[in-house]
C-alpha cells in the first residue's frame, strides 16, 4: 500500500461530506408475499437481484411509481453503489443507467451508498472495494457476530473500513477493472442477442418453414437465391402433419445420443487428479465453484469438455453449451453428441421441446420431477436434407458457437479481474503493471 493511501470508516466519510449516510430499504411498508406488485413500473430489488456486479430486472418485482412514492426511504438512484447486508451477504452492483424509471426500490435486505464529493471517493472503485476478498471477508464475518442468521445493520456498517488511495489511482483502478466488466458484459449482450436471432431463424426455417411456404404460395421468401433454391416448394403429409418434401421426422434420440452420467460418489478422488462434478447446480451456476471432485479415471465419454451440450433431465430442466471448464458427467444429466447431426441442430431442437419437457416433469408426482427415455423418442424434429443443412451450418453454426467460446472468454477476464482486484486494492500491484497484464490478455 502507498503512503498516500488512507484508510476511513464510513461514519468518517460521512462526517466530511464524502458520502451520505447509507439507507436500505423498506422495513414492513412493502412485503414481498402480501404486497400487489404491477407487471411494470418501479424496479424492487432484493439481493438476489443483484448479479454479476448490476442490476438484473428482468426477474425482479414491480411496484407502481406512486405507491414508491409513499415510502420513507429505499430510494437508489443512477450511481449509488449496493450492497446486500443480510442473508446473502456482499452481493454488490453499481446502478447504472435507470432508462425509463426515475429510481429503484430497496428491500430491507440491500444498503445504498451514495458518494457526494467525487473529487475524493469514485463510486466504481467504491464498488470494486467491495467486491475486494479482503472486505468481502470482514463484512461476512462482521454480519455473523451474534446471530446465527448473517446480518450487518446500517449502524455496524458505519464502522467498516475503506481503504482508498489518491482518486487519480482510484479512477485507474476503475479503469482498469471496469474494462474486463465491459467486455465480460459486452459477451453476455452479444450472447443473448445471437441466441434470440439463431431461435428466430431455427424456428423460421425448420419449424414454420416460412421459406417453403412462400415457395409453395408463389411468393418470394426474400432469402438470397443461394439460399432460397434448396428449399422445397411444396408440402407433403408426415406422421406430424405436412412436412416440406424430402424432409424427415426424426426423433431427438435418433438425431443425437443422450449419454446419462454417473453416481460419482462412487468414483471418489485418487492421489492429486480429480476433477469438479458437474451437476445441476454447476449447470445453472455456469462454473464448478465449490462443486465436489470425483476421480479423473473416468471413461472419456462421461468427461464434460466446453462446448458439450448438458441436458439436465430431473429437477430443474436445463440445456446449456458448457463453458464452465473440463468436470465429470454426474447422474441426471445427459451429455448430447452426435456423429451424423450439426450441434446447432442438437442444442436447438431440445429446446424446441424444453416448455413440453418441463410441464412433463412438474406433472411428476414427485419431489424430483423428471422425464424418462421414451420422452426423447417422442419429441420429433423435421430434419432437413443435407444440402440445406450445409447452407444452415454456416449461419446457425457460427452463432451457436459463438455462445460457449464467448462464455470461456469471459471465464478467462474474470479470472483475470479477479487475480488483479485484490492485488490492485492493495497497493500489492501498480497501475502500469496491471494495464500491461490487461491488454496482452484482450488482444
Amino acid at each position: 500500500m502507498g503512503d498516500d493511501w488512507n484508510t476511513f470508516t464510513v461514519r468518517q466519510l460521512i462526517d466530511e461530506g464524502v458520502l451520505e449516510r447509507p439507507i436500505d430499504g423498506n422495513h414492513g411498508e412493502i412485503h414481498p408475499k402480501t404486497s400487489d406488485f404491477v407487471s411494470k413500473g418501479i424496479p424492487f430489488i432484493m439481493a438476489s437481484d443483484l448479479e454479476n456486479g448490476r442490476v438484473d430486472t428482468t426477474s425482479c418485482a414491480f411496484i407502481s411509481e406512486s405507491q414508491a412514492l409513499k415510502l420513507r426511504k429505499g430510494f437508489a438512484k443512477q450511481g449509488d453503489v449496493l450492497i446486500s447486508h443480510k442473508a446473502t451477504m456482499g452481493r454488490t452492483a453499481l446502478v447504472g443507467d435507470l432508462l425509463d424509471v426515475p429510481f429503484l426500490m430497496l428491500t430491507p435486505q440491500v444498503t445504498y451508498y451514495r458518494v457526494k464529493d467525487s473529487t475524493r471517493l469514485s463510486n466504481r472503485y467504491l464498488k470494486l472495494y467491495f467486491d475486494s476478498p479482503t472486505f468481502q471477508k470482514l463484512f461476512e464475518t462482521w454480519g455473523h457476530k451474534g446471530s446465527t442468521r448473517a446480518y450487518l445493520g446500517i449502524t455496524s456498517q458505519l464502522d467498516l473500513p475503506i481503504v482508498a488511495p489518491p482518486i487519480a489511482e482510484q479512477r485507474a483502478i476503475a479503469h482498469i477493472l471496469g474494462t474486463l466488466d465491459d467486455k465480460i458484459a459486452l459477451n453476455r449482450r452479444m450472447s443473448e442477442t445471437l441466441e434470440a436471432v439463431a431461435r428466430a431463424l431455427f424456428k423460421s426455417w425448420f419449424v414454420d418453414f416460412d421459406p417453403v411456404r412462400a415457395k409453395a404460395e408463389g411468393r418470394d421468401p426474400g432469402l438470397p437465391r443461394e439460399i432460397a433454391d434448396p428449399f422445397s416448394s411444396r408440402f407433403v403429409d408426415s406422421e406430424v402433419g405436412k412436412i416440406p418434401e424430402e424432409w424427415e421426422v426424426k426423433s431427438l434420440d435418433q438425431v443425437a445420443r443422450f449419454l446419462n452420467g454417473l453416481a460419482l460418489q462412487k468414483y471418489p478422488p485418487i492421489g492429486s487428479q480429480s476433477l469438479p462434478v458437474i451437476k445441476i447446480a454447476q449447470i445453472r451456476a455456469g462454473n464448478t465453484q465449490g462443486a465436489d471432485r470425483a476421480s479423473a479415471d473416468l471413461d472419456p465419454d462421461y468427461i464434460v469438455d466446453d462446448g458439450d451440450i448438458l441436458f439436465s433431465w430431473s429437477g430443474s430442466l436445463e440445456c446449456v453449451l458448457w463453458a464452465g471448464g473440463q468436470g465429470a458427467l454426474n447422474q441426471h444429466l445427459f451429455k448430447v453428441t452426435s456423429t451424423t447431426h450439426p450441434r446447432w441442430l442438437c442444442y436447438l431442437g431440445i429446446h424446441l421441446h424444453l416448455a413440453d419437457f418441463r410441464r412433463i416433469a412438474e406433472g411428476k408426482a414427485t419431489t424430483m420431477g423428471h422425464i424418462q427415455r421414451h420422452h426423447l423418442s417422442d419429441a420429433k424434429l423435421v430434419v432437413p436434407p443435407r444440402r440445406l443443412r450445409d447452407i444452415a451450418d454456416r449461419h446457425l453454426g457460427p452463432m451457436i458457437e459463438s455462445l460457449w467460446k464467448r462464455q470461456v472468454e469471459s471465464r478467462t477476464l474474470a479470472a483475470l479481474r479477479n487475480a488483479l482486484l485484490p492485488k490492485l486494492i492493495s497497493g500489492e500491484l501498480r497501475i502500469m503493471d496491471a494495464e500491461r497484464i490487461a491488454e496482452r490478455v484482450m488482444r
